[in-house]
């Protein structure tokens, strides 16, 4: 789509993945009867404003997710884009985009959520709207409600900037306040998950009382 210049957002969804990828680079599993499906964004904006659109995405995925299942208060978002059921990952969102004159050419914001079913064998535990509810919904009606509330997220961070979002985003944080480990690609750190910055950083609380910024990294919540 990028190379044939689209110049209008466009949903593509896929009832089935050969090759998913998730975040690092690592295998996404997902089966038919799951939602897999990316957003083709040509916008134009600098790399602070398409980062924010990360947690456009997680906001309006955690939403659509609570909006389906019903249950107020069970669904959460993982830092920096997961969207939880009960503690266990329902979803993951992965961004890739293109540079040209010194802008975002193009953001692609790739979302998978487990609808009917859930891998079993994951680093952090999975689940699936089927574990939560009677008859999950169809690709293509989840997709429906997702591009939606996607537009209504949008527009409010299109409209009254990244703080409203950010702000929305921290009331559903998961684990806010509480212990985390941090894994970076070199380091592990562990701590008290204080905040989110106006970038989107974690802010993470040391032993010794200093903060941390974590800027890319796994999180996990120890038991």
């Amino acid at each position: 789509m990028a190379a044939a210049h689209e110049t209008i957002p466009t949903w593509i969804v896929a009832d089935r993945q050969t090759a998913g990828r998730g975040r690092r680079g690592r295998a996404w599993q997902s089966q038919i009867g799951n939602l897999m499906t990316t957003l083709y964004l040509p916008i134009g904006f600098d790399a602070v404003k398409a980062g924010q659109l990360a947690f456009v995405a997680g906001l309006a995925l955690e939403r659509t997710v609570r909006n389906l299942i019903g249950a107020t208060g069970a669904t959460s978002l993982k830092w920096p884009n997961d969207v939880l059921i009960e503690g266990k990952k329902a979803s993951g969102i992965l961004l890739e985009s293109a540079m040209r004159d010194n802008k975002i050419d193009w953001l692609a914001i790739g979302l998978g959520l487990n609808l009917a079913h859930h891998p079993d064998d994951t680093p952090y535990p999975a689940t699936s709207l089927a574990a939560h509810m009677d008859t999950p919904p169809n690709n293509l009606a989840a997709l429906k409600i997702l591009a939606t509330t996607f537009d209504e997220v949008f527009r409010q961070w299109r409209n009254g900037g990244f703080g409203p979002v950010l702000q929305a985003w921290r009331a559903v944080a998961h684990g806010l306040e509480g212990p985390i480990v941090a894994r970076l690609e070199n380091e592990t750190f562990e701590g008290i998950f204080k905040d989110i910055d106006d970038k989107g950083a974690l802010l993470l609380q040391l032993a010794s009382g200093d903060v941390q910024t974590i800027d890319a990294g796994d999180v996990f919540f120890p038991e």
